[in-house]
């Protein structure tokens, strides 16, 4: 069983955070897979529809550009939506925020099986994303209320490591789905799912904020302005948001080099798609059983040069066979993801650490800005690999950002 570590900072616990522990303690594996399945919701709902996007733009008449913008104001609205559940969470408690940001995601996905026009499925796509970034930030602040620094870390990787089994087949059902019934089936699909976890954390979830951040209201202000002017806190965030974008890099532009210029079918995307979820539940893994034992700046510094190692061998094999399948695109994603997986969740409880009375803001803040220079980059790579005849834009971006990831770390976090 795992046991829970308390916490360095806050003041002794009171009733109500002692019966979570107490729960936690207990039937830890419980709470966890019911945070896997929230956090789950955002990644599945985003990459379910990735495949169909190529057949979006003759089905609702419309142009790539426009349809491309389900995905990349989808990662905006999770993003932004962060900036205000996190907090939130600090101010009434991480339970009714969940529950209030999963009926909303229930609301909106419904609505978008019924949408008949490539504006109406926007909009649906951005209420819809508000509400599945609930699980992300909060289930992240309910694992920082429950563990130390190090500890969180390999629990937010233990979580990440089961948590993206759905993203790794959501592309190859969303294929299915698509080729079979239509791009409607996709969101019947997302809706059946929203509401099984929402009845699951209905019945389930205990509110664990501790007893301090409710009584620190007032201090909340100035544990912002705290966490903006921390460069190591800026590092952390930085860097956990730049070593992800060569995954939106390659999401963002994957399926038109696979569709599009190789030619081969959704459903072979899908399952193409599957060798890079592989890499990043692994990398997640090895956090879950490594980073108490190393640290997470050890962890971090792994993780980024698999990204660089990965991302350069991409290059290579693009410029030496471009005409070679998905095979040179997709295996060197098993070494960058793999990387991204070793470096997120320790950037992730690097900057939740900072400050762990405002460990949701923190939160907040880190998806944010991830999901924000996640959404830039898939929308770069769209168009820069639109009037490209080979894979060689993204493989060059995939490098640059993994580069910058390097950059933030070293310049923020090692050298503060």
């Amino acid at each position: 069983m795992l046991e829970t570590t308390p916490l360095p900072n806050p003041p002794p616990q009171g009733g109500r955070e002692q019966d979570a522990a107490r729960a936690v303690k207990k039937t830890p594996w419980r709470l966890l897979a019911l945070l896997m399945a929230m956090t789950a919701i955002g990644p599945t709902t985003l990459n379910i529809l990735v495949p169909a996007l190529p057949a979006l733009v003759t089905r609702l008449s419309t142009d790539a550009g426009t349809v491309q913008l389900t995905l990349s104001l989808y990662l905006l609205s999770l993003a932004a939506a962060q900036l205000l559940l996190g907090p939130l969470s600090d101010r009434f408690g991480r339970r009714p925020v969940v529950l209030a940001g999963l009926t909303l995601n229930v609301i909106a996905s419904i609505a978008a099986i019924a949408a008949s026009s490539i504006g109406t499925l926007i909009a649906a796509r951005i209420v819809q994303a508000i509400g599945a970034s609930t699980g992300i930030v909060i289930g992240r602040a309910i694992i920082r209320d429950l563990y130390e620094r190090d500890r969180a870390a390999a629990m937010i990787g233990l979580v990440t490591t089961a948590m993206v089994v759905a993203p790794m087949v959501s592309p190859l059902v969303g294929g299915i789905l698509d080729t079979a019934f239509g791009w409607e089936a996709i969101f019947v699909f997302i809706s059946l799912f929203s509401i099984a976890v929402l009845l699951w954390a209905l019945l389930m979830l205990p509110e664990t904020r501790p007893a301090s951040v409710a009584q620190m209201r007032g201090m909340l202000a100035s544990e912002t302005r705290a966490l903006l002017g921390n460069a190591k806190f800026h590092g952390y965030m930085l860097c956990g948001a730049l070593g992800s974008a060569p995954f939106f890099t390659f999401l963002g532009g994957g399926p038109h080099v696979v569709v599009t210029l190789m030619g081969r079918t959704s459903a072979e995307y899908g399952l193409w798609f599957m060798v890079t979820s592989l890499g990043y539940m692994s990398g997640n893994f090895s956090v879950s059983r490594l980073s108490q034992r190393f640290g997470i700046e050890a962890m971090i510094t792994v993780g980024i040069i698999f990204e660089l190692v990965g991302t350069s061998l991409t290059c290579a094999l693009v410029a030496a066979m471009p005409d070679a399948g998905p095979a040179i695109i997709f295996l060197p994603q098993l070494l960058i993801s793999y990387g991204n997986g070793l470096l997120l969740p320790n950037c992730i409880a690097g900057a939740v650490s900072v400050r762990p009375q405002a460990a949701g803001t923190a939160s907040g803040m880190t998806g944010f800005t991830q999901m924000a220079v996640g959404a830039v980059s898939t929308q770069v790579i769209s168009m820069l690999i639109a009037g490209a005849s080979t894979a060689m834009p993204m493989a060059w971006q995939m490098l640059a950002v993994a580069a910058m990831a390097g950059v933030a770390y070293v310049g923020l976090v090692r050298r503060s």
